[in-house]
């Protein structure tokens, strides 16, 4: 769920960053950021404390979230994203009017709103644009020729490979965005191994037939047309 009130107004950021701006150039005499001069301070490893491949994974979270049409299992996503980011003393939140998902450090936060008066660098925050110019373009082509390889795949074989074609299809839209006829045999096995049994909520048919279904979507999807070239 969106929660745009929990983010504060424009001016007030503007404000705080003209604050920071004046403490890192010495008119506060007492900074804890890194001088213009290249001075280490208490905090230079600290920025951010949320590890790359968390952000990576709270991204991929939340696409999923946004792309599937069951509400459970966004729900599922939601809290495995939050759960996630939680656990490094992060607070996610979705800011709409960029679509952009934000990761502030927990002790900035009070009752679910951003305390201005907390904010000792804003470098310690995350952004993550989940819409960028071109990304969002590309990121439509593969989704749509991922979800045609899996209707086609379900037109030809019915189930139980329908469905495992479309945990498939939003695999590699969603983590790769890559075609489904282009995965490597390391993300086919990431997938099977990994992602299948934890998120597609497969029926045991479908996991004692995985390799046939595998098998299956990159054959059809010679037959449908691929994502345009840019």
């Amino acid at each position: 769920m969106t929660r745009t009130d929990d983010e504060p107004p424009e001016w007030a950021k503007e404000r705080a960053r003209e604050v920071m701006a004046a403490e890192e150039s010495g008119e506060d005499g007492e900074t804890g950021g890194a001088d213009d001069d290249g001075t280490e301070g208490a905090d230079d490893d600290r920025v951010p404390d949320v590890p790359a491949e968390t952000v990576d994974e709270a991204e991929r979270l939340t696409r999923l979230a946004r792309q599937t049409e069951d509400e459970a299992a966004a729900e599922f996503y939601r809290d495995r994203r939050d759960e996630l980011v939680e656990s490094h003393d992060y607070v996610p939140r979705l800011r709409e009017e960029d679509d952009t998902l934000v990761l502030y450090p927990d002790e900035w936060m009070d009752d679910g709103t951003v305390q201005l008066d907390r904010i000792e660098t804003t470098d310690r925050a995350v952004e993550v644009s989940l819409s960028g110019p071109g990304d969002a373009d590309r990121y439509r082509e593969v989704a749509a020729y991922n979800d045609a390889v899996a209707d086609a795949v379900a037109d030809a074989h019915g189930e139980p490979h329908a469905e495992t074609a479309r945990s498939f299809a939003a695999f590699m839209s969603n983590h790769y965005v890559r075609a489904v006829d282009d995965a490597a045999p390391n993300v086919r096995a990431e997938f099977r191994e990994e992602y299948f049994p934890r998120n597609g909520w497969p029926s045991d048919e479908q996991l004692a037939v995985v390799d046939e279904s595998l098998d299956l979507i990159e054959s059809v999807a010679a037959d449908v047309d691929g994502p345009e070239e840019s």
